[in-house]
């Protein structure tokens, strides 16, 4: 049996996939300090520092509460509106960051496009043969080309 687990350890996807979740874990933190550090902070400017933590709506559970806080410490049934936009609006900063970085991996990568290739054969225009583009008779019908 611990033959078996050393030989399934050692397997290339083994070892492909626990580099994966490091590198993966590694470019979460990067992607995660690029949405708090710096988009964050820059929409935050943008919208005059709205935070939508506090926008609540009580289902049962007593009067007006000023914030979630206030809501949750006295036990009322709440829906956190306001919680709910701030993830979404983050999964859209995650996402974003992503495509950027992806994008710009991109443009590094790709190749610069290839000039057409230039012919190396043509056709005997009298046995219509296919001969070399260098070729000054044809091999088939020994014409003389042009």
């Amino acid at each position: 049996m611990w033959k078996e687990f050393k030989v399934f350890m050692m397997r290339g996807n083994v070892l492909d996939l626990a580099v994966a979740v490091i590198i993966g874990v590694a470019f979460g933190a990067i992607v995660s300090s690029l949405v708090k550090d710096i988009l964050t902070p820059i929409l935050g400017l943008l919208l005059g520092k709205v935070d939508f933590t506090n926008l609540f709506i009580v289902l049962s559970g007593g009067g007006p509460y000023t914030t979630l806080a206030d809501a949750q410490a006295a036990g009322a049934v709440t829906v956190n509106v306001g919680l709910f936009l701030n993830t979404v609006i983050n999964f859209l900063f995650i996402a974003f960051a992503i495509f950027l970085i992806v994008h710009s991996a991109n443009r590094m990568r790709r190749q610069p496009e290839a000039a057409p290739a230039q012919p190396t054969t043509k056709d005997c225009p009298y046995c219509f043969t296919t001969v070399s583009i260098k070729a000054t008779r044809c091999p088939n019908c020994t014409s003389q080309l042009a």
